[in-house]
């Protein structure tokens, strides 16, 4: 197969152009070139997407894969290549409803589509309507297509820092850890390199449709203690309540003085607790968390520049004496 990867230097794309070069497919990387390399064994054409498509990716692919998020690009480059098999990487952000669980695609809504760039920093409905757009523009002008929609991208490699708290913070602490939430939330999370397979599968397969890509929906307790298993840890975990950690000015899923994973209930019940039966249906396979906790802080530990996010110590230590206060 004749895959072009538009991306192919950081997290996501990268995995998949690792993941199609280890299957023997053929791919070229299309990007700036300016966050990183390539996969060994990938040809790298240097595009902006900005501007017209480059002579050196005239010729023909059997599949692409786009994870982008400004409409106008993704219409340009479907233009460009409208008879390849498209696998669009979209997000759960498209969907407008996030409070009911057991949500897929063929039932939950959407956001009315945004078909114009707009800065996704203002806000996770913009991204998503954004998103939408991006599957309309696939979804018109290709051939055939499949769509997937993640939700929260776990692995080595990540950037975010939404998970990789947890493999840092299991692993050092035999004393107390902060959890958050009730223990019974559920939450999702899958793998980069078993998204990265399964969208490799899906252009091969030249799958068609729409479906959410993420792990199953479990209990937060059991990711958190599938995590410390993973990373040789055994802390105590200490479960706060939503109100207390909200009136201690804590903030959920990422940023400074956040707890990842966290979020808000019953708001946000249906976010993290999608019906994954179409997509493992489709041939989606996830691995254990305990691997990808293990194989995660070993990334951390290989990246001497890597920042740890969500809260410090200090704070956390201030949090858990102030709940530990009334309770003594």
């Amino acid at each position: 197969m004749r895959l072009l990867v538009l991306g192919g230097t950081v997290f996501l794309s990268k995995a998949v152009a690792e993941e199609a070069v280890r299957r023997g497919h053929e791919v070229t990387c299309a990007c700036r070139g300016t966050s990183g390399s390539v996969p060994e064994g990938a040809r790298l054409v240097t595009w902006d997407r900005d501007q017209p498509v480059p002579a050196d990716l005239w010729g023909g692919f059997d599949a692409v894969v786009d994870v982008a998020r400004h409409p106008s690009r993704v219409r340009s480059a479907v233009a460009a290549f409208p008879d390849a098999h498209w696998v669009f990487v979209s997000t759960i952000n498209v969907y407008s409803d996030e409070s009911t669980p057991g949500g897929r695609p063929d039932t939950l809504p959407l956001h009315e589509p945004i078909h114009t760039d707009e800065d996704p920093a203002s806000g996770s409905e913009v991204y998503g309507a954004m998103k939408v757009g991006c599957e309309q523009a696939v979804q018109e002008g290709a051939t055939s297509w499949t769509l997937v929609r993640p939700g929260l991208i776990v692995g080595p490699g990540d950037p975010s820092g939404r998970y990789t708290y947890w493999p840092w913070r299991l692993n050092e602490a035999p004393e107390s850890v902060l959890a958050p939430g009730s223990p019974d939330d559920l939450v999702q999370i899958i793998d980069v390199r078993d998204l990265a397979s399964w969208i490799v599968s899906c252009a091969e397969a030249r799958t068609e449709g729409a479906y959410d890509g993420t792990g199953p929906a479990t209990r937060i307790a059991d990711v958190l203690a599938e995590t410390a298993a993973g990373v040789g840890g055994s802390p105590q975990l200490v479960w706060v309540d939503q109100k207390f950690l909200t009136e201690q000015n804590v903030a959920p899923w990422s940023g400074d003085r956040s707890v990842p994973l966290w979020l808000p209930r019953p708001e946000y019940d249906g976010m993290m607790n999608h019906d994954l039966s179409p997509s493992f249906d489709a041939g989606l396979t996830t691995r254990p968390i305990a691997d990808t906790a293990r194989d995660t802080l070993a990334w951390m530990r290989s990246e001497p520049a890597y920042q740890r996010t969500g809260m410090t110590l200090d704070e956390e230590a201030e949090v858990l004496s102030a709940w530990n206060a009334p309770n003594a």
